[in-house]
């Protein structure tokens, strides 16, 4: 939903900014509508005329903060808490995915805390760059939802890290501690403050919202809604769309 509460005025510059539009993706690496929400915002972007003054950074939020440091399967974790239901659950999101170009593998999909791939990602954004984020989410997700990959594993995320090209040996000492853990616990609490209770949410310029995983159409709309915004022209405010399907607090929309 576009909306201009909760989210409050445009805070000062990140030290990151490196482009004329700032989009921040609050987004959980084990939600299954944050990776289609990727996907059909990436597609909008490609055909966004001002895509090369974008810049994309990823925040962490998660959905189930007290998830076990022990992975297990998905499938055993999603029937205790839905009962019969998620394994429909499942196959609709294993459907709209297919049309985005992703391929979910439930069935050997691992449930896991996300709080150690939260930290890498936060490592990935300030040492190596807003793109170098973006390829690693992308292979987050891929891990987690295609592949089987414990993502709270630190070894098997030091080899995701290094084929996203961050340095492994700075990768694997950056896990061994505790180095980023007060900075995304930091996010973590923001993104509570700024009323994001549902994710993908995408924060345009730190004023605008858009909550769910829309269709490409209605991203590439609020693109260049946006860019006029920022720019020398100013329309009246981005309207009101409707919540695209999100997922919140240890549940997804289906």
């Amino acid at each position: 939903m576009v909306h201009r509460s909760p989210i409050p005025e445009p805070r000062p510059p990140h030290p990151w900014r490196t482009a004329a539009m700032k989009v921040e993706i609050y987004s959980d690496i084990a939600c299954p509508w944050c990776y289609i929400g990727k996907r059909r915002f990436e597609q909008a972007l490609d055909g966004f005329a001002g895509k090369e003054d974008v810049e994309v950074v990823y925040r962490p939020y998660q959905l189930v903060p007290d998830a076990p440091a022990t992975a297990s399967p998905h499938r055993a974790w999603l029937a205790e808490r839905y009962g019969p239901q998620s394994v429909a659950m499942d196959a609709r999101v294993a459907e709209l995915g297919r049309a985005e170009g992703i391929s979910y593998d439930f069935d050997a999909a691992l449930h896991a805390n996300t709080f150690l791939g939260h930290r890498l990602l936060h490592l990935a954004g300030t040492e190596y760059g807003a793109a170098a984020q973006g390829r690693l989410k992308e292979a987050l997700l891929k891990a987690h939802f295609s592949d089987g990959v414990d993502v709270g594993d630190r070894a098997a995320l030091t080899r995701l890290a290094v084929s996203a090209g961050l340095d492994g040996d700075r990768v694997a000492a950056y896990l061994a501690g505790d180095e980023g853990a007060a900075e995304v616990s930091a996010q973590l609490a923001e993104a509570r403050e700024l009323g994001i209770t549902a994710v993908p949410t995408f924060v345009f310029e730190g004023k605008w919202a858009v909550q769910g995983g829309q269709d490409a159409e209605t991203f590439r709309k609020v693109l260049e809604q946006v860019a006029e915004e920022i720019g020398e022209r100013r329309p009246e405010p981005v309207p009101v769309v409707a919540a695209g399907e999100a997922c919140a607090d240890g549940s997804c929309a289906v």
